[in-house]
């Protein structure tokens, strides 16, 4: 392919992208300085090659799969992020208030509203998030309130009856001996260390040491949604402002798929480069473009990925999960 040809495929993609019509010989002549003949000769040879295809209802040509990879991997320029965008993600990334996971949430809705694409974050708590401390609040002699905190930031209270044969002060007492003992332990792995390691400990010095573990089984067991792999949709319906959906057919399918939440965490990665999967080879929607990378912030790891068409503006969506991944692994 010559240097022409190059200029001329990435004219046409960035000229599909923004435009949503194909291109026609005519409106790049002025560009290329070049006769019409010589433009339609060049969008034929590029459509020989498989990087052009013809649409039924136009002349022009838009980019195929092929093309698309091309320009992503050799004639792209990546956007300069604009100060409005860099400061709306920065003022979430500085505030101290929020936890690691909560920030990058609300940074990947900022980046799904100003590309308009669907972002999803996909995380893995199960494997990351460990027991920091358990406290027990007394409310009175028949209800505490349970509080978890975990290394990653999470805090989850859940209020507890007490059962009738034991007594808030053995409670108490049980929650120093767990927090002597299962800091630092993930909370997949609580329930197990409960029958094993705290009720032979408590046995030695409680009575009603069955009693005491059941207690704590049963407040550990609400805090069970901590454990699972989390799912954040930012801008879940933005993909349908798009005009590739505008038929209630592709609709009712794209969000099929998005409501399917095994389909979705397929999506996970643990490549630590930006990566660009467009039809086929993302494995979620053939019609779409998944733009995806890894994030490892002390231990915490996950994946940022956007969805949106194959006619997609690559440079800015790479531009900013850039930015993003940059930023909090600093």
């Amino acid at each position: 392919m010559g240097e022409r040809q190059k200029k001329l495929l990435k004219a046409i993609v960035e000229s599909y992208i923004k435009n949503v019509k194909p291109v026609g010989s005519k409106s790049l002549c002025k560009k290329f300085n070049c006769s019409s003949a010589t433009i339609r000769n060049d969008m034929m040879y590029l459509e020989e090659l498989g990087y052009l295809e013809k649409t039924h209802t136009s002349s022009g040509r838009i980019p195929s799969e092929k093309g698309y990879h091309y320009y992503v991997e050799n004639l792209m320029k990546l956007k300069d992020i604009t100060g409005e965008d860099v400061l709306k993600l920065q003022t979430i990334l500085n505030n101290k208030d929020l936890v690691l996971s909560d920030a990058i949430n609300k940074c990947m809705e900022i980046i799904s509203d100003i590309t308009n694409y669907t972002s999803i974050v996909l995380g893995k708590n199960s494997y990351n998030n460990v027991l920091k401390q358990i406290s027990i609040i007394p409310i009175d002699e028949k209800k505490v309130v349970s509080v978890l905190v975990t290394n990653t930031g999470h805090v989850a209270n859940r209020q507890v009856i007490i059962p009738e044969d034991i007594s808030v002060k053995e409670i108490v007492k049980t929650c120093e001996i767990i927090n002597k003992s299962l800091v630092g332990t993930p909370l997949n792995e609580i329930l197990e260390k409960l029958e094993f390691v705290i009720k032979p400990e408590i046995a030695k010095t409680m009575q009603k040491y069955e009693e005491l573990c059941s207690f704590f089984y049963d407040a550990f067991y609400e805090f069970k949604d901590l454990n699972k792999d989390d799912v954040f949709f930012g801008g879940k319906t933005n993909i349908l402002k798009q005009p590739e959906y505008n038929e209630p057919e592709k609709i009712k399918e794209i969000i099929e798929k998005l409501e399917n939440v095994e389909l979705v965490k397929n999506i996970e990665t643990d490549d630590k480069e930006i990566k660009v999967y467009i039809g086929e080879e993302n494995n979620f929607d053939p019609d779409t473009t998944v733009i995806k990378t890894s994030y490892n912030v002390d231990g915490e790891v996950g994946t940022l990925a956007i969805i949106g068409p194959k006619r997609m503006e690559y440079d800015k969506v790479v531009t900013l999960l850039n930015f993003l991944k940059n930023y909090i692994e600093r």
